[in-house]
């Protein structure tokens, strides 16, 4: 009867890759490029760590020496936030879209995560000030969702960021995985073990890169936008992370009948980004 010892073990292997499949991203790759918007861009390769390479488009701008790094949110890729982009391009601002690792064109990886989000964003950050130092004399970052999260992540540990715009981020791991976890039925006693073995999976606490604690650590103007319609990460995450950090650099921007994906809707408000960011010191038309 021995072998009985296997049943549950057998479970348990079954319930981890059960949970690493529900974790994972999708991958979704570019299928158009900013030339169909009749965009002249570069394909560009980004060294990251374990060897990965970033895929990227950079826009330039003659005679720019600013620019915006834009960072997707979970699943997404460079040409699904390609929308918001425009509006700052013709700006006047260079542009930066980069694939976090295992996502678009970009290097696979075992997992992802917000760390691996700021990671990659760090190292395009590095690249482009390496690369192309003559348009890094101001940059500002501005990322969606888990990439919304990262750019703050990323920016608490650096102080060469001048300005970042996050929109739809959540305002701790905890609360919305959790909210996730209950929407699948799951027992509490359950829920607290997958929370447990995530941070232990992805190496860091879910306090270590929760925005509302990253937002203190930073110094440079900060717009947090969210739609006020959003189901996946609700508006109170906005406001949690704003009250959590009353500065007068941290404004928030709540956007009308916009949800988790109204990309267009937060285009519509583009000029309210972008006055933003003038504000912050940038040289816009």
């Amino acid at each position: 009867m021995w072998w009985l010892l296997f049943i549950p073990l057998g479970l348990v292997g079954l319930f981890l890759i059960a949970l690493h499949l529900g974790f994972r991203a999708p991958r979704k790759r570019e299928t158009k490029t900013p030339l169909d918007l009749g965009i002249t861009f570069k394909e560009v390769s980004i060294p990251t760590v374990d060897n990965k390479n970033l895929y990227g488009w950079l826009l330039p701008i003659e005679g720019s020496k600013e620019t915006l790094i834009i960072l997707h949110g979970w699943g997404g890729n460079a040409e699904l936030m390609l929308p918001i982009a425009v509006p700052f391009y013709n700006a006047g601002l260079n542009i930066l879209l980069i694939d976090s690792r295992a996502h678009g064109n970009s290097d696979s990886a075992t997992f992802s995560s917000l760390p691996r989000f700021a990671e990659d964003l760090g190292k395009s950050i590095d690249w482009l000030k390496n690369q192309h130092s003559n348009i890094c004399h101001k940059i500002a970052l501005l990322g969606h969702s888990v990439g919304a999260g990262a750019v703050l992540y990323a920016t608490s540990k650096r102080n060469d960021i001048d300005a970042v715009i996050s929109i739809s981020a959540f305002a701790h791991a905890n609360g919305m995985m959790t909210r996730y976890l209950q929407s699948l039925k799951l027992p509490t006693f359950l829920i607290q073990i997958i929370l447990r073995y995530v941070q232990w999976l992805i190496g860091h606490s879910f306090n270590t890169f929760a925005p509302m604690h990253s937002v203190c650590k930073i110094t440079a103007p900060i717009l947090i936008v969210h739609g006020k319609e959003d189901t996946t990460i609700p508006i109170n995450d906005a406001r949690t992370i704003i009250n959590n950090c009353p500065k007068p650099h941290i404004e928030l921007f709540e956007v009308d009948d916009a949800g988790h994906e109204s990309v267009d809707k937060f285009e519509e408000h583009a000029d309210i980004l972008i006055q933003f960011l003038k504000k912050s010191g940038f040289t816009i038309k």
